[in-house]
């Protein structure tokens, strides 16, 4: 686990240390952050009774300013991204006796997984002022990503990472805004790899990010 950590900050820092001299076709960074989220299957929305899925996901953002409709400024947001799962198959019927090998496959699917899932997701946000300090923003984005374990609901290797966030930023101090605020999350391959029936959650976040000088 540490040396996960170590090479997710080592990507932070690569990521938000990188600089270019600014011109009309490269945006320059205005913002830096990091994000935390905690999500699951099991919610008031859905909740699969097949299936446990948890999520502990860190991100690094970087923002840059794409410009202002009406009230609401626009955002890009990169985020390099690790997730830390844990999974387990609850119904073994949901593996049925046309699948190949299906008796192993229960066997193997029903042990609690823990797994990891790397990726590099762009949002688009949008910001409204809402007081001097608080902001609400929205966040829809799509990523990919690398999921390193096969389950029963989805192959290893390539997938997408889709979300949507809804919450506050609020400026803590000068330059620094603490983010709260909710979000579903979505993954899955495009049927690219079979099995694809994807995972699907609902959770909360918390971020921190600080404006350049």
């Amino acid at each position: 686990m540490k040396n996960k950590f170590l090479s997710f900050f080592s990507l932070f820092i690569v990521m938000t240390s990188f600089s270019q001299e600014r011109n009309k076709s490269i945006l320059k960074p205005y913002k830096l952050g990091f994000l935390y989220n905690f999500s699951s299957n099991e919610n008031f929305i859905f909740d699969d009774v097949d299936y446990t899925y948890i999520t502990n996901t860190y991100k690094a953002q970087v923002f840059y300013k794409l410009g202002k409709w009406k009230n609401i400024n626009l955002e890009l947001i990169v985020q390099p991204q690790v997730q830390f799962l844990k999974h387990q198959l609850i119904n073994e019927q949901f593996i049925t006796p046309d699948q190949e090998n299906y008796l192993e496959k229960r066997t193997e699917f029903t042990k609690v997984k823990m797994m990891n899932l790397y990726g590099l997701e762009f949002g688009f946000g949008a910001k409204k002022e809402i007081t001097e300090k608080l902001n609400l923003q929205g966040t829809i984005s799509l990523g990919l990503s690398f999921i390193d374990t096969r389950t029963e609901r989805l192959t290893k290797g390539f997938t997408f990472i889709e979300n949507f966030s809804l919450g506050f930023s609020y400026k803590i101090v000068k330059n620094s805004y603490l983010y709260i605020g909710t979000n579903f999350g979505h993954v899955s391959n495009l049927n690219f790899q079979k099995p694809n029936d994807g995972y699907n959650v609902l959770g909360i976040e918390i971020g921190y990010s600080y404006v350049l000088e």
